[in-house]
C-alpha cells in the first residue's frame, strides 16, 4: 500500500466563496436588525432592509435570497437575530413576520433584476439606474408580502394595514438609495 492520497474537490471553490458571502451576509442582516426603534403599533423601525439589499445587489438571486434564508432560518430556530432581539416561530408568524418573508422576496428580486442570471456579475457593469430601479422594486416586494401578512395575522383590512405602513415607506426609500450608494461607494474603492 503506498501512502498517496488523491485530493478530490467535493465543492468547488466558487460555491464555497458564495457559500461564506451569503453567511456573512445573514450575519451582518442579523446585526443590523439589532438597530431597531421600537414603534407603537409593534412594527419597529430597522435597519435590516440593508441586508436584502446588499444580499440581492451583491450576491445575485440565488445567493442573495439563500443570505436572507439562513438569517430567516437562524431566528426560526432561537437565535436573536430579527429586529429588537426577537426570535422564535411566534415572532417568524406574528404581525411582522411577513416582512421577514419579504426580505427573502426582495434578495431575490433585486439579484435577479441586477445580474438577470443565477450567478453574479461585475456589478461595474450594471448601470446605478438598474441598480437603483432594482432595489426599489425589492422594496415593493417586502410591502407586497409584508402588509397583506401584517393585515391578515393582525385582523386588520388591507386598507388599515397599508395605512399603518405608509410612514415607514419614505424612509424605505431613502434606505434603498443609501444601500445603492454603498455598494456602488465600495466597488469604485475596488478599482
Amino acid at each position: 500500500m503506498t501512502g498517496e492520497h488523491e485530493s478530490v474537490d467535493l465543492v468547488g471553490d466558487g460555491t464555497v466563496e458564495q457559500f461564506a458571502r451569503a453567511v456573512l451576509l445573514a450575519a451582518l442582516t442579523a446585526a443590523l436588525a439589532q438597530v431597531s426603534i421600537p414603534l407603537p403599533g409593534g412594527v419597529p423601525f430597522s435597519l435590516q432592509h440593508f441586508g436584502a439589499f446588499f444580499a440581492g445587489l451583491l450576491l445575485g438571486p440565488l445567493w442573495g435570497g439563500f443570505a436572507l434564508l439562513v438569517y430567516i432560518l437562524a431566528g426560526a430556530a432561537g437565535a436573536p437575530v430579527y429586529s429588537n432581539g426577537g426570535a422564535g416561530l411566534g415572532y417568524l408568524f406574528g404581525q411582522t413576520g411577513g416582512f421577514l418573508f419579504g426580505f427573502l422576496a426582495c434578495a431575490v428580486v433585486v439579484g435577479g433584476l441586477v445580474h438577470r442570471r443565477v450567478e453574479p456579475r461585475d456589478l461595474a457593469d450594471v448601470s446605478i439606474a438598474v441598480q437603483v430601479a432594482a432595489v426599489l422594486v425589492g422594496l415593493v416586494a417586502i410591502y407586497l408580502v409584508g402588509v397583506p401578512w401584517m393585515a391578515f395575522v393582525a385582523g386588520l383590512p388591507l386598507e388599515r394595514a397599508a395605512g399603518v405602513m405608509a410612514p415607514f415607506f419614505p424612509p424605505d426609500v431613502l434606505k434603498a438609495l443609501i444601500a445603492v450608494a454603498v455598494v456602488r461607494g465600495g466597488d469604485l474603492l475596488r478599482r
